[in-house]
């Protein structure tokens, strides 16, 4: 089972310790394409900051997200499953998953970066800002720019069910193909309520993000590993989540999963 997750546009604070090693990464076919990445990051922040809070999509506020930008080399790196926070990773819960099932997290989770390409949880990234959807020069859009590199390292490793959580914006940066597309998933998550006497469907944000975390921690926590979306329905609904196929798998696209939920929390 492999899960690639989006990662959270807010990050860990800065800590002091030893810097990425860029060859000590997960994946090292990415190698040269980070480097290239962080190189041109590092320059543009280290030139006019409100050029770079502008190519960044920085709000005033966050300006000081240009600095720690500039300074990524020698910033201390942590494990990206403490670097990464927000809503999804929140629900995840890595913190507090035993040890058989963060071991299982280590070993199926990928998280995508406009920064790193994708990453695995154990490996040690310093906090930075830089999304999927900015265009860096010169280099140009990161989600056009990882597709060429992850189309060669990333079939390698997608054995078995691949669980796309994606964004559309980090979705851009690999899309499986041929019979990899064939046991893809991916899971929207709608919320079922009456309305004037009349079941409605809607699709919900942020709660969305949150459904996406528990249910990976769940499957984690119960140390399940589906090998097939067929296989997903059938622990997901073991587990108690109400799951619909609404698309099955092709060579050309995934197959397509609803989590109905009645209540958003």
């Amino acid at each position: 089972m492999l899960v690639l997750l989006p990662p959270s546009e807010g990050k860990a604070a800065s800590v002091a310790g030893t810097p990425v090693e860029l060859g000590s990464l997960s994946l090292p076919g990415l190698t040269t394409a980070r480097a290239a990445v962080l190189d041109a990051l590092v320059e543009l922040c280290s030139g006019d900051r409100e050029r770079a809070r502008e190519v960044l999509g920085l709000s005033q506020g966050l300006r000081g997200e240009v600095e720690r930008d500039a300074g990524l080399r020698t910033a201390g790196a942590l494990p990206a499953g403490e670097v990464y926070t927000g809503v999804l990773f929140d629900n995840l819960g890595l913190a507090k998953l035993d040890e058989a099932a963060y071991a299982l997290a280590e070993r199926s989770l990928l998280v995508f970066s406009g920064l790193w390409g994708a990453v695995r949880i154990g490996d040690r990234i310093p906090p930075y800002r830089c999304s999927m959807g900015v265009k860096l020069p010169p280099l140009g859009a990161l989600g056009a720019y990882w597709r060429s590199a992850t189309a060669e390292v990333l079939p390698e490793v997608a054995d078995g069910l691949v669980l796309d959580l994606r964004s559309s914006a980090y979705a851009a940066a690999w899309k499986p193909a041929g019979e990899v597309a064939a046991r893809t998933a991916t899971v929207r998550v709608l919320q079922e309520r009456e309305v004037a006497g009349e079941l409605k469907r809607s699709v919900v944000s942020h709660f969305n993000k949150a459904t996406k975390g528990r249910l990976v921690r769940d499957l984690l926590a119960a140390g399940l590993e589906p090998g097939s979306p067929g296989e997903l329905v059938e622990a997901l609904t073991g587990l108690g989540y109400r799951v619909e196929v609404s698309a099955r798998g092709t060579a050309r696209k995934p197959w397509q999963l609803d989590v109905v939920v009645t209540e958003i929390h």
